[in-house]
Order: structure tokens, then sequence, then C-alpha cells
């Protein structure tokens, strides 16, 4: 039985309170206007095919970095320490809480031991293939996978059957990218 050691909220969540650490309130209020700008730029992109997508990613972000700003603003914090931040804290325990109960459940009903999975979320773009006119859309997946080749397996796996997103071989991925953690962050 696969268990995800981190699912994308958490990532998103956690690596924001990891890139936040030591910053102060200057750097804080800049980190919460590139998050609203990109949660803005997102809101704006054609719509995905799934719930994991680029518009969950940066509200997660923004929520999370503004939360912070205003966290720090209450406590008067000159930089950020996660380890004062009772909610942070309380993220990570009910993530461990999570993949305890995940191993727990996967244990008592006996199916399989219960494999732990370190999972990346990706964004995989497609671009048509052959002439491409520049204002054509393009189409974009975010998926959890453990590398960029996976992800790629993945996205056609889903997407590149009759009628799927990347539609009659009319499209090749063009590019993935991991975007959760970002680098630097988590693991």
């Amino acid at each position: 039985m696969l268990i995800y050691e981190y699912l994308p909220h958490e990532l998103a969540r956690l690596g924001v309170v990891a890139k936040a650490a030591g910053l102060d309130h200057r750097r804080i209020a800049a980190q919460v206007c590139l998050a609203r700008e990109r949660a803005g730029r997102a809101r704006t992109a054609p719509l995905e095919p799934h719930r994991l997508s680029e518009v969950f990613i940066a509200e997660l972000r923004r929520l999370q970095w503004e939360r912070i700003a205003g966290f720090m603003e209450k406590e008067r914090m000159a930089a950020y320490v996660p380890s004062c931040d009772s909610r942070a804290i309380r993220y990570e325990e009910r993530r461990l809480k999570r993949l305890m109960t995940d191993v727990a459940g996967a244990e008592r009903s006996g199916v399989a031991t219960p494999e732990i999975w370190r999972r990346r979320v990706y964004r995989i773009d497609a671009e048509p293939v052959g002439s491409s006119s520049p204002d054509m859309p393009v189409p974009a997946v975010h998926l959890m996978a453990a590398s960029p080749d996976e992800a790629d397996a993945r996205a056609w796996a889903i997407h590149g059957r009759d009628g799927g997103l990347y539609q009659r071989g009319g499209y090749r991925i063009a590019s993935v990218t991991q975007i959760l953690p970002e680098p630097g962050e988590l693991f």
C-alpha cells in the first residue's frame, strides 16, 4: 500500500514556513506581494483538468505568506521563527499524525506492507506538434511523481489517450518542472 510522506498542500505550507524562517518584516512583505501576484496570474491562466493546479498551489502559498505576515505583526517579531508559530507546529503534527494513521490502517488491512513514498509535484507543459500559434494556450497539468521522467510518463498515461488533453498525438510534452517542494525546500 502506498502512503505519501507529504501531500501537495503539506508541501506548499511547509515549504513557505521553511522559506520564511529568519526573514524580517520587509522580506516577508515582499514575499506576500510576490505570492499575490503569482495567485493573480494563476487565476487568469487556462483551467487545468485536476484539483492539483497552479491556482491551488499559488493560493495555498499566498494564504500562508499572509498568515505569517499577520502572525509576525501580532507577535511583534523582528524575524520569523517557525518554532514560535503554534500553527506551523500544528501543520507538522497533523502531517505526522496522518502518516501514522495511514501506516496503521495499511498494517491493519493486511493487504500489503505499507510503502512511504516521497513524491514531488511537477508541472507538465505541452505544446502542439508542428506549427503552433503563440496565442494558443499551452495545456498544463500538475502531478505527483518521484522524478521528472515518471511525471512525463504519468502525464502521457493519463492524458495521451484519444479524447485526452493531448488528443491523438497533437501535442508533445515541452517541459517538466518541479514545483513542490521548490529547490532548497524540505528535501
